[in-house]
């Protein structure tokens, strides 16, 4: 299938935004200031009128009509322009408002108008122009065969009606969805309901109709229901044929009631006292009043029952499910291959087609592990064997196969969004194949390039829209950072398709494909980004987005080309999108920049610009402005405030020491990331009382110290901004007033995270820690260092994160810190982290009164304990929830640790000869102890009671003198131990008498270890046996363990081995046969053991990496054996002569891609004819 499902809803969406323009005040006002003709702007509105009428059949009809897509894509060309002469209009008008002496409206008007003005010149004929493209395509509708919405259309694309039946044969990697499912289904009132209703959520040709068939036909459900029926639901949702034809599946007889109150009480009387299983497939409801009355007669089934629902769209799950959704995922790529190669190769050997084998896995990887896409494309194959077929589908977009199933199912999905979610989506056509992008990230874009409204909503507009298309799983979260957004590949090639010419990614390949009519530019930035790279785009003189795209998460210097700054991009005139992010070489911008006049998006982030020019004040269309990380930048431009529609101000991480003056002009700003009070000149703190729409992610005020009058403060009213969820308050000196400036930037009640910083007065106003504020859910105070007591914390019922840091005066801890408030039962009854920093004079915490009664920090799981070197005694004697205990630099400290039965982590790292831990909490995982006295006592008491910890798992030991040994062996789940800097460890076990004993003995106390990581370091007197077996372990490293005299444990899985020693006693037999990295210093045994490789004839396959220090006794290195290696090092290494290596792998050498040799003078010989560069 060719084409895309664009036009239509698509341009419909497009075009209700020109209508409101065409009767806007500015436009009108345009018109008649320029004396233009009413009857132009009346056949302007008439012919969008009547294109508008036949697009939904247009959308349709372009899928296979190549001459309807065509007229769609030369429409669309038009309305992109007249859209643009619009926005022109509008910035014409506001900049007169703007720079005009302050007269009356109409006056302006006239003046405008009637001065000479060289953008009036134009319009009327570029309008003209305009209407008469637009008079072309209405005559050409009627010979294409487009006929208006309101008449008789065929019936949009439909998905095939499901059946239950399933072959089972063919489903790979399901195993565990199923089980999961059943699961479910045999668990009874489940929530407490008779009937429960079980989601199954996923994109679409991901398997859900598959997984509900697995489950239906399972003998298991069969024993489970009285009754079953499958109902394939899809797009309409008719509650008469939903209720019918689950009567005449529970039935088996044709049902002839059409009356739906007989329908619905013969499915009662058919249902009542029934245990049943009906699955719904294929769900896209998602209004709650038809779901409840197709529930109404399914009231009455026995308890037990169960409704399997499956859709695309997360919110018809949240909607109908009582249990929890099940998220369908990708199958894995074994998975995927396995189901590619039943469909590609049938019943054949796979392995008697190995050339062909190679290139499926290749598609394989293009399918993602999407179900359908595998099986479509095997079944194309399936009768093909030249390879050239093969490779040629190999190499080419999915969409341009002939006769799938692919598209179809996914155009569907595009086929059924509303029409500003089509657009929403087809811009992200933009971004490269598995680009992680971050939801704020793209509804920034999506605001500048015009797809939202909504006034000052934009931003909560576009977060919707971003929502929905995750719900309906056009967008998911990224597997690696939650935080990112990712689109499958097919849904990545639907972006493209529908998208046709307007979207246009760049590479060193197609740079030719660009046209006139490209609106939205991506490229992959690169070290340095020339001008030849964008000769092309000088064609696309109408582009709108020019975004460069970052593939690496690693920064590194990057520079672009004068001539594209001062050049190219001057001459794209509508550009509305403009990132010039991370680029190093960018000091200024050209001031030919102010005359973007649609420019809405300016992104300068990393760059190391000093200031913007003043003519940026000319961009009055700017909504985003983006100067993240631009380290050197200085200063904003003077007139700043004539940016009347900037709505987002990111300054984080500048030199700004001030803001220009007149920010309350600014009154449309949603996200200001940071506001510096000047000492004397810039914008005063109470220009914040206008900023009424500030909301979002965090607002930081600086330096609080420069505010003189309190009354300032109060005028900034933040009392009133009820958006802004995140604040941050700082000093940055002490003027004096500190207290009754703080008084006045009382937040408002929905506030959920504040920090107070270098605050210097001795006490707090009250509003901080009082009740009312019962949103907070973090709160930090850093840096109080007169503050000589804490606020009433504990009355915060939802704070759940707290920071006490640097308060320096503070002595000790008691009633005051948990409040007195009579409502509050529970102090800190919501709060997980708790955090003590570097607080000097701090001496005692005192417990909660009714601490005995366990009622404070019932649910606090973190504390953290760092640098409070006077604190003594008493922590709270029982905190049920605690995991993570960490203290260190508290070096007085003289108390028994917390009752704290769960914990799973505690790092302790103090030289306190008194801090008591009595004994390892049973479910800990995680142990980590530096300087600590206890240790050597407890580990000796685990040992004598010979109680054995089954649950921890990681283990690190750091400068601990006293410890002697260390009794491995009670540990038989331990998967990381990590010991460096016990000078007296002398074992890794229990003593064990007889030499000849130990290592049987460790075997059988230790039969199956699961230790993956081994670390010793600087244990000079470690000595005796390492169970000689440890068939996890994948790295090993041993330095400066001089005593150790036997061979190194036999791990086969090792991948990473590093080795360190002046020992002679330490021998390596031979290398693990997955060994991936070897790094050796001082190590007697390198060249033996390399030597022995050699004289035993056998590659190592896995190695990829050698490093080589201080040997004087190495001679050659046999390369031979090494054929996988990509980095070498070899350092002070005097007596090597040679890198020796067979003629035979001179040509295939060519993995390695680093050669380091440094201080090798005897060095003499190298391959002949050099090594192969990768």
């Amino acid at each position: 299938m060719a084409g895309a499902l664009v036009g239509g809803a698509f341009l419909s969406a497009f075009l209700q935004v020109l209508f409101d323009r065409i009767g806007s005040r500015e436009v009108l006002d345009f018109f008649r200031g320029r004396k233009l003709n009413d009857g132009l702007l009346n056949k302007l509105n008439l012919t969008l009128n009547s294109v508008n009428g036949v697009l939904d059949d247009a959308e349709e009809k372009q899928i296979t009509r190549p001459n309807v897509k065509i007229w769609v894509d030369e429409l669309k060309d038009a309305v992109y322009d007249a859209e643009d002469l619009l926005d022109e209009i509008a910035y014409e008008v506001l900049r007169t408002k703007l720079e005009a002496a302050p007269v009356s409206r109409r006056q302006k008007v006239r003046n405008f108008f009637s001065c000479y003005n060289p953008f009036k010149k134009g319009v009327e004929a570029k309008l003209e122009e305009i209407v008469e493209r637009l008079e072309n395509l209405v005559k050409q509708k009627d010979v294409l065969g487009l006929i208006e919405s309101a008449a008789e259309r065929p019936p949009p694309l439909q998905n095939a009606a499901t059946t239950s039946l399933v072959d089972e044969s063919g489903v790979y990697g399901r195993k565990g969805d199923k089980e999961a499912i059943m699961k479910l289904l045999q668990s009874d009132n489940t929530s407490g309901k008779d009937l429960d209703v079980i989601s199954i959520v996923g994109m679409g040709g991901l398997g859900k109709t598959t997984l509900a068939q697995l489950v239906y036909n399972d003998n298991r459900a069969d024993h489970l229901f009285d009754l079953k029926a499958w109902v394939c639901v899809s797009k309409e949702f008719n509650i008469p044929k939903i209720t019918k034809d689950i009567l005449e599946e529970v039935t088996g007889k044709t049902c002839e009631i059409e009356n739906p109150n007989r329908l619905q009480l013969e499915l009662k009387k058919t249902m009542i006292g029934k245990k049943v299983l009906i699955v719904l497939d294929d769900v896209w409801n998602d209004k709650i009043t038809p779901w409840e009355d197709l529930l109404k007669p399914l009231k009455f089934v026995a308890q037990g029952s169960k409704i399997i629902v499956t859709t695309r769209n997360e919110s018809v799950a949240v909607l109908v499910c009582t249990l929890p959704i099940h998220h369908l995922k990708e199958l894995t790529y074994d998975d995927c291959w396995s189901l590619f190669a039943k469909y590609a190769f049938d019943d054949s050997n796979v392995d008697a087609y190995p050339n062909l084998e190679e290139i499926g896995r290749e598609i394989v990887k293009k399918c993602k592990g999407l179900p359908l896409a595998a099986k479509t494309l095997g079944s194309l194959l399936h009768s093909k064997r030249d390879v050239e077929e093969w490779e040629k589908i190999s190499r080419s977009d999915i969409w341009n196969l002939p006769n799938d199933d692919i598209l179809p199912v996914l155009r569907l999905s595009y086929y059924c969004l509303p029409s500003h979610l089509k657009r929403c989506f087809a811009y992200c056509a933009i971004f490269p194949k598995d680009y992680e992008f971050k939801k704020e990230e793209l509804v920034f874009l999506w605001m500048a390039e015009g797809f939202l409204a909504g006034g000052p909503e934009l931003e909560n507009a576009g977060s919707d829209f971003f929502s929905d298309l995750v719900s309906r799983s056009f967008f998911q979260r990224s597997s690696d950072d939650q935080s990112h957004f990712v689109m499958h590949d097919l849904k990545n090639d639907l972006a493209k398709s529908v998208s046709g010419e307007f979207c246009f990614r760049l590479n060193s390949n197609n740079s030719s494909s660009i046209t006139r009519r490209t609106r939205h530019l991506s490229y992959a930035r690169t070290e340095h980004d020339g001008s030849k790279k964008f000769e092309a785009v000088y064609e696309a003189e109408v582009l709108r987005t020019f975004l460069p795209i970052d593939w690496s998460k690693w920064w590194w210097p990057k520079c672009i080309d004068n001539e594209v700054m001062h050049d190219l991009l001057p001459k794209l005139k509508r550009l509305r999108v403009l990132s010039l992010s991370q680029y190093h070489n960018i000091i200024e911008l050209p001031d030919s920049f102010g005359k973007m006049k649609h420019l809405r998006y300016l992104d300068l982030s990393g760059t190391p610009i000093k200031r913007l020019p003043e003519s940026v004040n000319s961009c009055y269309s700017l909504q985003t402005l983006i100067l993240y990380k631009c380290k050197d930048f200085e200063g904003l431009p003077t007139n700043m405030s004539r940016l009347v529609n900037l709505c987002h101000l990111d300054i984080r991480k500048t030199k700004l020491k001030e803001m220009p003056k007149l920010m309350s002009k600014l009154t449309r700003l949603q996200k200001l990331t940071d506001f510096i009070v000047g000492e004397q000149s810039g914008s005063s703190i109470k220009e914040l009382g206008e900023l009424q729409h500030l909301r979002g992610k965090k607002l930081c005020i600086w330096n609080l110290q420069n505010v003189v009058e309190a009354e300032d403060a109060l005028q900034a009213n933040l009392k009133d901004k009820k958006h802004l969820k995140k604040l941050k308050l700082r000093w940055a000196g002490n003027m004096g007033n500190s207290l009754h400036v703080l008084e006045q930037l009382k937040p408002h009640k929905n506030i959920e995270c504040l920090s107070i910083i270098g605050y210097e007065s001795a006490g707090f106003p009250s509003w901080v820690g009082e009740a009312f504020f019962s949103n907070i859910v973090s709160l930090r105070l850093d840096g109080c260092i007169n503050c000589s007591s804490l606020p009433p914390l504990g009355q915060l019922t939802s704070l759940k994160e707290l920071g006490i840091i640097a308060l320096d005066k503070v002595v000790t801890v008691s009633d005051e810190f948990y409040g007195s408030c009579t409502s509050v039962k529970k102090p800190f009854g919501c709060l997980e982290i708790l955090r003590f920093e570097r607080m000097e004079q701090w001496c005692e915490w005192f417990s909660y009164k009714d601490e005995d009664e366990g009622k404070a920090f019932p649910l606090l799981r973190e504390l953290y304990m760092r640098e409070c070197p006077k604190l003594m005694r008493v922590l709270p004697s029982h905190l049920p929830s605690l995991t993570t205990l960490e203290i260190e630099g508290c070096q007085q400290l003289m108390t028994s640790l917390p009752r704290a039965p769960i914990v799973v982590r505690m790092e302790l790292k103090d030289e306190s000869h008194d801090l008591l831990l009595k004994k390892l909490p049973s479910g800990m995982h995680c142990l980590i102890a530096s300087h600590f006295h206890s240790l050597d006592s407890l580990l000796k008491k685990v040992e004598q009671m010979g109680c054995y910890s089954t649950t921890l798992e990681e283990i690190g030991i750091e400068n601990c003198e006293s410890l002697e040994r260390f009794p491995l062996e009670m540990f038989p789940k331990l998967k990381r131990l990590d010991i460096s800097g016990c000078p007296n460890l002398k074992y890794l076990f229990a003593p064990i008498t007889a030499f000849e004993d130990c290592i049987s003995v460790l075997e059988e106390r230790m039969p199956a270890s699961y230790l993956t990581r081994l670390c010793l370091r600087a244990c000079p007197n470690l000595a005796g046996a390492l169970p000689s077996y440890f068939p996890f372990l994948t790295t090993l490293v041993i330095i400066g363990c001089q005593r150790l005299m036997v061979s190194l444990p036999k791990a086969p899985t090792i991948i990473t081995m590093e080795l360190r020693d002046d020992s002679r006693e330490v021998e390596l037999e031979e290398l693990p046969s997955g060994l991936h990295r070897l790094s050796v210093d001082r190590f007697d045994y390198p060249y033996p053991l390399l030597e022995g490789v050699e004289q035993a004839d056998g590659l190592s396959t896995t190695l990829e990496a050698i490093e080589i220090r201080n040997y004087d006794s190495l001679e050659c290195l046999p390369l031979n054996f090494f054929p996988t290696l990509k980095r070498l090092n070899v350092y002070k290494c005097p007596n090597l002569v040679s890198l020796c290596a067979t003629e035979a792998i001179y040509g295939h050498f060519t993995f390695l891609s680093t050669l380091e040799i440094w201080k090798c003078p005897n060095l003499v010989s190298f391959p002949k004819g050099g090594l192969s560069a990768p």
